[in-house]
């Protein structure tokens, strides 16, 4: 019995290791995933776990639902998604895909291109010089739109639904200096939305456009 087990784990560390060498997927149920630099893979899933993609990793679609789910500078990724957790993007990372979470924060390194969308639900997203092919969404979440990043899509902030208490925090939307968000702004809640003078944006729908040169204007909630 136990020379049996010893096989077993043997072959399903070898076939993990081949899939590995062809690029093949990886998914787990509880646990870690970890990309290794340099490497190829193709999707990596979990269900309870973080995903790390080391700098200069190739990998699919990424998701997981209770978990993490950051990549090091240089990075490559299909997608990225997941439910309970940050998504962490380093310097010039690249995702060619939609990049989506509902609770927790979106931080998009410098020099980074997204390939679509951008979006969650209760978390703040932050931009750093980056270029996002898609659009830029969220519900209770602030969105800073850092210097000389460009968004060609618009920027939604949807409406809560559900019934809650008390006053509702509103979220802050700041676009920096020389960023560019080519499409319309649209808010269908009460947010603060703050533009830098040399900030070039689209159409703006349900807010009124507060302009900044220098100082960043303190929170008025």
């Amino acid at each position: 019995m136990r020379r049996t087990v010893l096989f077993l784990a043997f072959a399903l560390a070898a076939s993990s290791t081949f899939a590995h060498d062809q690029g093949g997927d990886v998914s787990k149920v509880n646990g870690s995933i970890h990309a290794e630099s340099g490497q190829t893979y193709g999707d990596l899933d979990t269900v309870n776990g973080s995903i790390h993609i080391d700098s200069g990793a190739s990998v699919g679609d990424v998701e997981t639902v209770n978990g993490s789910i950051s990549g090091e500078d240089k990075a490559v990724m299909a997608s990225a998604s997941t439910v309970n957790g940050a998504i962490r993007l380093g310097e010039q990372s690249r995702v060619t895909g939609k990049v989506e979470t509902v609770n927790g924060a979106v931080t998009v390194g410098k020099l980074s291109e997204l390939g679509d969308d951008l979006s969650t639900v209760n978390g703040k997203i932050l931009i750093y010089q980056s270029n996002i092919t898609g659009d830029v969404s969220t519900v209770n979440g602030d969105i800073t739109v850092g210097t000389h990043s460009h968004i060609h899509g618009g920027i939604t902030v949807d409406k809560p639904t559900g019934f809650s208490w008390g006053k509702q925090r509103k979220p802050r939307i700041l676009i920096g200096p020389n960023a560019v968000v080519m499409g319309e702004l649209v808010f269908k809640r009460e947010v603060e939305l703050i533009v830098h003078s040399s900030a070039k944006i689209g159409k703006v729908t349900g807010a009124t456009v507060q302009t900044y040169t220098d100082k960043v204007p303190d929170r008025k909630d």
